[in-house]
């Protein structure tokens, strides 16, 4: 797990309300898997679990933050990104995304986000395996 200091550091640029937003999905995805992989890579975190693979093979999500300063979309946003996310159960209808297996769900803010069923996904993709394109326990 990366420190806060670490994780302020990266995010140094970003506003208050998508870095709080950062951190609770941090929250989120420890409270699911607690022995979770965390590194900073391909410009956000990226979160796996290294008993089984890599971050791609045994990857369980990914957050990236859109601050808003270099986009059309100025107020900036959050994406918790699933590299697996075509396999996901998602009966909120919250994945979006036209890559052939990754798949996000955009986080514009915090009061908003839908906490319960990002933390289904989380769970979700923290039970895929890839190889076998099963869930497993």
């Amino acid at each position: 797990m990366l420190s806060i200091r670490e994780i302020e550091a990266f995010y140094q640029d970003v506003p208050t309300p998508l870095l709080e937003i950062v951190l609770e999905l941090r929250n989120l995805i420890f409270s699911v898997s607690p022995t979770v992989t965390e590194v900073i890579q391909w410009k956000g975190l990226s979160y796996y679990d290294s008993a089984r693979g890599g971050s791609v093979s045994a990857g369980i999500c990914q957050i990236f933050v859109e601050n808003g300063l270099k986009s059309a979309d100025k107020t900036g946003h959050v994406r918790l990104a699933f590299i697996h996310g075509i396999f996901l159960p998602d009966p909120s209808g919250l994945l979006q995304g036209s890559a052939s297996y990754k798949k996000f769900v955009r986080i514009n803010s915090y009061v908003n986000a839908p906490w319960g069923a990002l933390k289904d996904l989380i769970q979700a993709s923290s039970q895929f395996d890839p190889y076998t394109q099963t869930f497993i326990k």
